[in-house]
């Protein structure tokens, strides 16, 4: 199954030597569990090679632009990289017509989609580190990501979802938001938790996790969503 390519390149304003590298970024690995003999490896490698080109560019910007305490560039880092970021960035680029997935995955369109999306974000930037060097997966993310910045900076996004909820919830209503386990599943070593973030009694939003905080973090994020906070 060939994809154009040619019309992504120039969307990201990069042009590969090798498309195969290109290509790569895009082949997750239930592609290869229908598709035995697809000439290209699927795309963690370049993945976890991203991952750290990304790290490392968005590290160096914020030490060079900022002279706020360490912590506060960790909170902004960690809002410009983790994967609900970079799967809107993915949407932004239309990667998700590119992708290579299997029967099954191509059905999914939820969290786990978003999930392979960011992971494609970062293999296409270790795809173009290695194609086109330092200084091109740099413009990259510069034009694609760090332009997020300043409304990540406004809208205070760099706090995490349960803060931010509590802030807006205190802010807009004056009330300070309780969570509460609506159901537990699953063996004691594998637990699946559901959690209700209220305001007062009024049920907001649910969220699931394997841990409880991890639910709750959820929650307030749908919440969040829900009330139009974000």
């Amino acid at each position: 199954m060939e994809k154009d390519l040619i019309k992504f390149q120039k969307g990201i304003k990069v042009k590969f030597d090798n498309e195969n590298l290109l290509q790569q970024a895009f082949v997750h690995r239930s592609y290869l569990n229908e598709h035995r003999n697809f000439p290209l490896d699927q795309n963690e490698r370049l993945e976890f090679l991203g991952d750290a080109v990304l790290e490392l560019v968005v590290t160096e910007y914020l030490y060079l632009q900022y002279n706020n305490p360490e912590g506060e560039l960790t909170n902004w880092r960690a809002s410009l990289v983790n994967s609900k970021m970079l799967s809107k960035i993915a949407n932004k680029l239309k990667i998700d017509k590119y992708l290579y997935l299997s029967k099954g995955e191509q059905k999914d369109t939820g969290k786990a989609r978003n999930f392979i999306l960011a992971n494609a974000v970062e293999a296409l930037i270790g795809a173009i580190y290695l194609d086109q060097g330092w200084e091109t997966a740099k413009i990259f993310v510069e034009n694609f990501i760090l332009t997020e910045l300043p409304e990540i900076l406004e809208k205070r996004l760099f706090v995490d979802p349960k803060t931010r909820f509590q802030e807006m919830a205190q802010e807009k209503e004056g009330i300070t938001p309780n969570y509460k386990v609506v159901e537990e599943s699953g063996p004691d070593h594998e637990k699946t938790f559901k959690v209700g973030v209220y305001l007062e009694k009024v049920l907001v939003a649910e969220g699931d996790g394997s841990s409880k905080q991890e639910a709750q973090e959820d929650a307030a994020r749908n919440a969040l969503e829900i009330k139009n906070w974000v």
